[in-house]
C-alpha cells in the first residue's frame, strides 16, 4: 500500500471514530431491536419514598423512590436519601426487602441514591443498574455490601418489558425506565435533569410506540409550556411528585383532570 493509500485509512478512520465519540456525547441512542419490545406486561407501581403523602402512616422526606412489581420480577427505582425511612416505609406497607431483586438508581444526587447501602445492608442479593459515569466509590460500596452492579450508558433491557433509556445528558448524567405495560409505555423518572419533555420523546424513539400511557416521578420544576408538549406527545396519565414543583404539579392537575393520579409516598398504582 502506497504511502497515500495509508494516510488516506489512517484519516478515514480517524474522522469515523470523531463521529462515533461525538453521537456518543450528544447522547443518540438506536432504538431497542423489534424483537425485545414485544412483551407487555402487567405492572403495580408503589411509591415508598417521597416528599409528598398519599398514605399518613408513612414517613415522607425529600426524595423519591417506588418499587415496581410485575409477575416476572421486584424492582427497586431510586432509593430516596435515608435508608431508615425507606425501609420504615417498605415495612408499613408490607414489602419485604428480600423479595427485591433489581435495583435501578436514576443519578447520582443523594435523594435518590442515599439510600442504597442501608438498605444494601438488608438485602445484597440484588444487582444495581447504575449510570457508567458514576464514581469508583459507587461502584466499590455496591461490591463491598455483596451486591452486584451493571453500568448502563446506552439503552437496555432490564427484564421482561422493562427497559433504561440510557444515560442521558442533564447534567448530571440520568437514566429513566420504560415499562411496556398492557395499557401502553409507563415512564418513571427520578429528576428529569434531561428535560422531561426530551425524556419521554426518547423513550418513544426507542420503543417505537405512539401512546404513552403514564409518565411518573419527578420532572424537575419544568415550565409551564411541557403540559403542552405532554399533550402533543400524547401522553394519556401523569403523576408527578417529587422535584415537580407546586405550580408545575397544579398546571398538570387543571390540564389532565381525572387523568391526573396524585403521587406521593403510599400510592399505589396498579396496570392490568
Amino acid at each position: 500500500m502506497s504511502v497515500f493509500k495509508k494516510a488516506f485509512v489512517k484519516s478515514f478512520i480517524l474522522v469515523v471514530a470523531m463521529a462515533v465519540l461525538s453521537s456518543l456525547k450528544r447522547g443518540e441512542t438506536t432504538p431497542i431491536p423489534f424483537e425485545s419490545i414485544s412483551e407487555k406486561t402487567e405492572v403495580t407501581l408503589i411509591s415508598v419514598y417521597d416528599n409528598y403523602q398519599v398514605d399518613k402512616r408513612l414517613k415522607t422526606a425529600w426524595g423519591f423512590a417506588t418499587v415496581v412489581k410485575t409477575p416476572q420480577e421486584v424492582f427497586l427505582f431510586d432509593t430516596g436519601g435515608d435508608s431508615e425511612i425507606l425501609l420504615s416505609n417498605m415495612e408499613k406497607l408490607g414489602i419485604n426487602p428480600a423479595s427485591i431483586r433489581k435495583v435501578v438508581i436514576s443519578h447520582i444526587h443523594g435523594d435518590h441514591l442515599g439510600g442504597l447501602e442501608g438498605f444494601l445492608e438488608k438485602n445484597s442479593n440484588v444487582t444495581v443498574f447504575i449510570p457508567a459515569s458514576f464514581p469508583g466509590s459507587v461502584k466499590n460500596m455496591i461490591t463491598e455490601k455483596g451486591a452486584k452492579f451493571v453500568e448502563v450508558s446506552g439503552p437496555r433491557k432490564i427484564s421482561l418489558s422493562v427497559y433504561t433509556t440510557g444515560e442521558l445528558y442533564g447534567p448530571p448524567k440520568e437514566q429513566s425506565l420504560i415499562i411496556n405495560s398492557k395499557k401502553g409505555l409507563v415512564i418513571i423518572t427520578g429528576c428529569a435533569h434531561p428535560g422531561i419533555v426530551n425524556i419521554v420523546k426518547r423513550a418513544k424513539e426507542l420503543m417505537r410506540k405512539e401512546k404513552i400511557y403514564l409518565v411518573l416521578g419527578g420532572f424537575h420544576h419544568p415550565p409551564i409550556s411541557c403540559v403542552k408538549e405532554f399533550k402533543k406527545l400524547a401522553v394519556e396519565k401523569v403523576a408527578p411528585s417529587h422535584c415537580t414543583g407546586d405550580t408545575a404539579r397544579e398546571a398538570f392537575r387543571k390540564e389532565y383532570k381525572e387523568n391526573f393520579i396524585e403521587y406521593g409516598v403510599g400510592k399505589i398504582i396498579r396496570i392490568k
